[in-house]
């Protein structure tokens, strides 16, 4: 929804690398991209992409109140959110059959400290096969500590005709 309450059109690629670009003017100029696919769910978060490309994604969030626990340091839930999208794109990115997708199959994560500011989830793709690929990625604050850790498996599969 738009601040008046009318539905957002959230249609062409262009018109989402265009709300990422205005996200980043507003976030001091981080290099961004548009997510390999829509997901609302990450545009809501106001997730940027950094990074995409050879087994590797970058994810930046810069945290509001809105992204919070009680305590006031990102959720967990975001937290999670950032490093499953991490390697889900890690994995995504080296995949030259075309357009398809992959899903989480499991997932283990090592919260180690509390963030809040500027947030970011590097991915990566440590082996891949024709159905599954298994990654890591972690979180680190503004600056540069170490808030979390997890380890990840992701089937591949494509989407029917019908869905493209």
């Amino acid at each position: 929804m738009d601040p008046a309450g009318r539905a957002e059109d959230t249609g062409s690629a262009d018109r989402i690398a265009s709300r990422i670009a205005e996200q980043v003017a507003q976030a001091g100029g981080v290099h961004a991209r548009a997510l390999p696919v829509e997901v609302p769910f990450l545009s809501d978060l106001g997730v940027l992409v950094t990074e995409f490309g050879g087994g590797r994604a970058a994810l930046a969030l810069d945290v509001q109140r809105r992204h919070t626990n009680s305590l006031g340091n990102t959720h967990g839930g975001v937290v999670m959110t950032l490093l499953d999208v991490a390697m889900a794109m890690a994995a995504r990115s080296h995949d030259d059959r075309g357009p398809g997708t992959n899903v989480t199959v499991e997932m283990s994560t090592s919260f180690m400290r509390a963030s809040s500011g500027r947030v970011t989830a590097h991915g990566v793709c440590l082996h891949r096969t024709a159905t599954l690929a298994f990654c890591e990625a972690e979180i680190r604050d503004a600056d540069g500590a170490l808030c979390a850790k997890a380890k990840g498996t992701f089937k591949f599969w494509r989407k029917p005709a019908s869905a493209e």
